[in-house]
């Protein structure tokens, strides 16, 4: 059986049978291709440990254009996606190298970026008008950092989503996993006049502005405008981070820990599948800790 062949079926158990979203699915093609395209096989039984080590080590010396190797959990992701393809094989009894020889390197500890409380209020405070576009631009802001929303998840949603009476709203995550996230009340105001402003009737929550709405099939922003459009506010607020919209996600949860929130609700909010996950901002508890420790020990 050609490789091509098991690729396109592999990529397709992943969509239907294991309901993997579709930015996952692109994920896994782009990495199993790279790998069939350096290797230059074409049947399975022609994955072996030896051509792995030799994989892993071109891993490791790719260059991009600019000179950059590939980080080592981006490494480490393109043998993950080779270690379940491998697993995809054995369940149908096609021969090929045991998933179970292929150990994946550790990843370096992540390091967070989040914003102070002083500069979120300074990219917030950036978005200041009573324009459509910058009514629109303040609430992707101020929703971003109260809901703590991943960037695909903000772009997916509708005005009819948003309940701003209860000041919650659900949203579908990785893995098609469904929560609950809230509204603070600023982000509550700020939506409902820009809400009150929008005279189109494109079902997104977030548009781009135009004059001629009527002729537009489809005015929802996309990940990269929102990307576009933090940014501004960051640079605009004389922030020198790069500042990305999971930068924000990155406060919502700093913010919430700092104040006293603990680790397990705010993984619930965050949609995180694993405790783990959340405990990359233990950054924060910490240096609480720490500070606790300072000012209660051997006081007498």
């Amino acid at each position: 059986m050609k490789l091509e062949d098991v690729l396109l079926d592999y990529l397709e158990y992943l969509e239907i049978e294991l309901n993997r979203s579709e930015k996952t699915v692109e994920n896994y093609r782009h990495y199993l291709e790279r790998f069939f395209a350096w290797s230059n096989i074409c049947q399975p039984k022609q994955i072996t440990m030896e051509l792995v080590r030799k994989y892993r080590l071109y891993l490791n010396r790719l260059e991009d254009k600019k000179g950059n190797t590939l980080k080592r959990i981006t490494q480490n992701y393109h043998i993950i996606a080779l270690r379940n393809f491998l697993k995809y094989l054995a369940k149908k009894d096609i021969s090929s190298l045991s998933a179970e020889k292929l150990e994946v390197g550790r990843n370096p500890e992540r390091e967070v970026d989040f914003l102070s409380g002083e500069e979120m209020s300074r990219i917030l405070g950036g978005a200041s008008g009573e324009d459509l576009k910058t009514l629109r631009d303040r609430s992707i802001l101020e929703l971003l950092f109260s809901a703590g929303l991943r960037v695909s998840e903000l772009v997916s949603v509708n005005r009819d989503q948003l309940n701003l009476k209860t000041q919650e709203f659900s949203v579908r995550g990785k893995g098609s996993k469904v929560r609950i996230v809230f509204i603070s009340d600023t982000a509550k105001f700020f939506l409902q006049k820009y809400l009150n402003k929008r005279v189109d009737i494109d079902q997104a929550l977030f548009i781009r502005i135009v004059k001629n709405w009527q002729n537009k099939d489809d005015l929802r922003l996309t990940s990269r405008s929102i990307q576009r459009i933090v940014k501004y506010y960051a640079h605009k607020a004389g922030i020198v981070k790069d500042v990305h919209p999971h930068t924000l996600r990155h406060s919502f949860a700093t913010d919430l820990l700092s104040n006293g929130a603990d680790i397990r609700s705010v993984q619930a909010m965050l949609g995180h599948s694993s405790i783990t996950t959340t405990q990359i901002y233990t950054h924060v508890t910490n240096k609480q800790l720490k500070d606790i420790h300072k000012k209660f020990h051997r006081k007498k």
